[in-house]
């Protein structure tokens, strides 16, 4: 049984996986030895088709030059751009919704608008050296002085920022009535005061950096506010229920891809006289993959299809952290399955196990760990009860 996909979601997903075949995946040994980049010319040639293909800023509205997708759309997209390694999919680009929904007319046309049509690149602020799944410690000020906010503080793993040139800043706000309370804001990175700390290395090869930023003493106009005063936490939990839903996505693509690459090995790799496929050890561990790939999966389209179908976000949002869960560790356990049955190759960078098995570990980490995820699962248990999250 597949899932009741249409016919148009169907040629969608063959579409991206087609131009995953062809533009990207050929591409990543390269990456990987250097540092992530793609060979010369072939950036701009996944780029032209990924407009082509209508994919960039998928998740923004139509109206406003984006996509246009829905959820499971944005899911099928998402889990084929997740069969590739070295972050090479990122050019297919989802903004935050929420600085289209609340954007001014002003922010849409120096900020929305540009980077839907990839003139501009967003990069996130959110987490701190002491603040990361708990988002509530952020240590970051915004005060109000005059016709503008002051931002003070320095934030930690700051994706992508190497590649931005505004950041969306969140911090608390000091003084005032909505004291304490949280705020988004647009920082452009060329502003006064904004300082890249250092770019730490990390365990994956990829063109887009996680420095750390310090902002100090820097002035914004109001107008950069997004949204009012206080809205901010409510903007980075729809950020993060969404970004849970397309990492489990990603990391159904990338189990796919790992079970046909190992199966296909298994099948060619003579040992003892016979192929190693039929060494019952490497059929199990193909078929533990592949079942824990299909719960996945099954769990990733059906949330997906509740977003479309506007379902209570509440039940949403504990559901996403049940995808995201399973998905991650599931993609972990099917990496860590095929780097055994490649062997010594699988220890080799140039095989796809090796790069998977570096590149999906964060997946358990950021947007809120596993153990974050639990909680969060526990929570809506305890207040909602069984029925509501899988009845």
């Amino acid at each position: 049984m597949t899932y009741p996909l249409s016919a148009e979601q169907r040629a969608l997903q063959s579409r991206v996986r087609g131009f995953v075949a062809r533009f990207l995946i050929p591409h990543e040994v390269h990456a990987e030895h250097s540092d992530g980049l793609f060979p010369e010319g072939a950036e701009a040639a996944a780029r032209a088709e990924v407009a082509r293909l209508g994919l960039a800023a998928m998740n923004m509205p139509k109206a406003l030059g984006g996509g246009g997708l829905s959820y499971l759309e944005q899911a099928l997209v998402s889990e084929q751009i997740g069969r590739v390694t070295n972050g090479l999919g990122w050019l297919v680009t989802t903004p935050a919704r929420c600085l289209a929904e609340v954007a001014t007319d002003a922010q849409l046309e120096t900020w929305v608008r540009p980077t839907i049509r990839g003139e501009r690149h967003e990069c996130y602020a959110i987490t701190e050296e002491e603040a990361g799944s708990d988002v509530e410690a952020i240590r970051t000020t915004a005060r109000r002085e005059g016709d503008g906010y002051v931002i003070d503080g320095e934030k930690w793993h700051v994706t992508s920022a190497n590649q931005a040139d505004y950041l969306v800043v969140q911090a608390k706000l000091a003084g005032g009535a909505s004291e304490g309370a949280h705020a988004l804001f647009y920082v452009d990175r060329a502003t006064p005061g904004v300082r890249f700390v250092r770019t730490p290395a990390y365990t994956h090869t990829f063109a887009h950096h996680h420095p750390i930023v310090a902002f100090e003493g820097v002035r914004v106009p109001a107008g950069n506010l997004i949204g009012a005063e206080g809205q901010g936490m409510s903007f980075t939990h729809d950020w993060f229920r969404y970004e849970r839903l397309m990492i489990a996505a990603r990391c159904c693509g990338a189990a796919e891809r790992l079970i046909e690459e190992a199966t296909a090995f298994a099948k060619a790799r003579v040992a003892f006289g016979q192929a190693i496929f039929e060494n019952q050890s490497i059929q199990f561990m193909l078929a533990d993959s592949l079942t824990e790939l299909w719960a996945a999966r099954l769990m990733v389209y059906r949330l997906a299809e509740a977003h479309d179908a506007g379902e209570d976000v509440k039940v949403l949002h504990g559901q996403c952290s049940m995808a995201k869960l399973y998905a991650s560790e599931m993609a972990n356990r099917v990496a860590d399955r095929a780097v055994q049955i490649f062997g010594g190759r699988g220890y080799m960078r140039e095989n796809v196990a090796e790069r998977f098995f570096r590149e999906l570990r964060v997946d358990r980490i950021w947007e809120g760990t596993s153990e974050i995820q639990r909680s969060i699962i526990a929570g809506q248990l305890a207040k909602r009860g069984q029925e509501a999250l899988v009845g």
